[in-house]
């Protein structure tokens, strides 16, 4: 119970922070950058409103011939309403200069000239100022109204670092509450669009997960055209899907079960008729001797068609174990399974190498090789003798860079075209009368399950089955 409410989505947890962060992140990035061109133009500002007073200045000092005249209370209400030390205008090579009574000289002098206006030079100054230290003095140069005049001004720095700094905490607290606002209000917008469906959808598959065969639970798709409405259908369609192949897949298991019920009853049921059938085969009646091998012959098929319907159910139960086996050894008992080994007919050719070892399940493989061998030798038996001189199954290997390839063929007629169209598909894919195709269906899916492949590879003359295995099972 605890693992599945901490599976569960929220609403304000993955993806909903992870927005509202991203929005508010980038919403300040921007807000940085629009930051220092802004704070170099107050800056800017700022110094322009103190170069005006100067400029006002420089007029009272050309309409006096001379400045040693002027009050000191006149000079005294520039020098404040400037916010400076001192005021220097120089014109045509000369300059006069207004300062205070007690004139401070200052230990560091940093420089604005504001006849530079590029952003680049406003920007760093402003950067200088605002991490400037304290006691430094500003000389402020710029231009005067009369053609190639020059006022400047000499004042403290801290004034202006102090107003920068309030506008900065102004701007700061202004990018906040737009941020959040923005967060707010693009979060509702997205949630409702996107976080709000994959929400659901998220809450759906972890719902159905836990209860697949639940019908109730089958996510009903919006109407929305975008790509979020096509994975709610997809969702829809595949959770329809498995809801029928569970349902589909346990009515056969439960069918499957009674039939192999049935089927291990009938077997029992075949081999004491076949017992029978042997006692009947010893009398020396003419009518008995002539049908008992029909009879034998057909209790023979019913009990391998039983026993290999039971031997299809119980094949895949379980993963192969891979361990490191001799694959020639396990051809040659393959092959004696199979009764190749001794043939008083057909040779047997076994070219696997001695020292060929892959990491494969054994018996499972063995299965393999039994399946395709038996049928081999079926197929070479039931074939016309004259029509082949020496008949034969050979087994040959090859090792490629990426693959191990075990061939398996015979100098038989081939396969019948009605067996090449449902190669092995169980019950259909038999290449002789009276057979389940049941052998190469599991030679198939074992083969699959050891992350090969088992190819028909279609040839002039006889039959070649080619077991290709991945190069990672190769034993080192």
């Amino acid at each position: 119970m605890t693992a599945e409410r901490s599976l569960k989505p929220r609403r304000f947890s993955g993806l909903s922070i992870k927005l509202i962060a991203t929005i508010i992140v980038v919403i300040l990035a921007v807000e940085v950058v629009v930051y220092l061109p802004s704070l170099a133009n107050f800056r800017a500002s700022w110094l322009d409103d103190r170069l005006r007073v100067g400029v006002v200045a420089a007029r009272v000092l050309d309409a006096v011939p001379d400045v040693m005249a002027l009050p000191r209370g006149l000079t005294d209400r520039l020098l404040t309403s400037a916010g400076a030390n001192a005021i220097v205008y120089r014109r045509e090579g000369q300059s006069q200069l207004i300062e205070l009574a007690n004139p401070v000289t200052p230990d560091v002098v940093a420089t604005a000239d504001m006849r530079q206006r590029d952003i680049m030079t406003l920007t760093m100054g402003a950067l200088d100022t605002l991490f400037a230290g304290p006691g430094r003095t500003l000389r402020i140069v710029g231009e005067g109204n009369l053609d190639e005049s020059q006022v400047e001004l000499l004042m403290p720095e801290r004034p202006l670092r102090q107003d920068m700094l309030e506008y900065s905490r102004n701007i700061v607290l202004i990018s906040l509450v737009i941020a959040a606002l923005t967060a707010v209000t693009l979060y509702l917008l997205v949630s409702r669009l996107f976080i709000d469906p994959v929400l659901r959808l998220t809450q759906n598959m972890l719902a159905y997960r836990q209860a697949p065969e639940n019908a109730s639970l089958i996510i009903v798709p919006s109407n929305r055209r975008d790509e979020i409405g096509v994975v709610e259908r997809e969702l829809a369609a595949m959770e329809s899907d498995i809801f029928s192949m569970l349902r589909q897949r346990r009515h056969l298991a439960d069918l499957g079960l009674a039939v192999a019920k049935i089927n291990h009853d009938l077997r029992n049921t075949l081999t004491s008729a076949q017992l029978l059938s042997d006692q009947v085969a010893t009398l020396d009646d003419p009518k008995v001797q002539r049908l008992a091998p029909r009879l034998v012959t057909t209790l023979d098929k019913a009990i391998g068609f039983a026993q290999s319907v039971l031997d299809y159910g119980r094949e895949m139960a379980s993963p192969p174990v891979m361990a490191p086996t001799g694959i020639k050894a396990l051809v040659e008992d393959a092959a004696f399974d199979a009764r190749l080994v001794g043939h008083p007919h057909i040779g047997f050719n076994n070219g696997v190498p001695e020292d060929l070892v892959l990491n494969v399940d054994a018996g499972q493989l063995a299965r393999v090789l039994l399946n395709l061998l038996k049928n081999a030798r079926e197929a070479l038996e039931a074939a016309n003798a004259a029509a082949i001189a020496t008949p034969e199954v050979t087994i040959a290997v090859e090792t490629g860079v990426g693959e191990t390839t075990i061939s398996v063929s015979d100098n038989g007629p081939g396969l019948p075209p009605r067996a090449r169209d449902n190669l092995f598909v169980a019950f259909e894919g038999s290449a002789r009368a009276g057979g389940t195709g049941l052998g190469l269906a599991i030679a198939r899916e074992i083969t699959e399950a050891h992350g090969g492949r088992l190819v028909f590879v279609d040839q002039p003359q006889g039959t070649r089955f080619d077991i290709v295995l991945p190069a990672a099972l190769r034993a080192d």
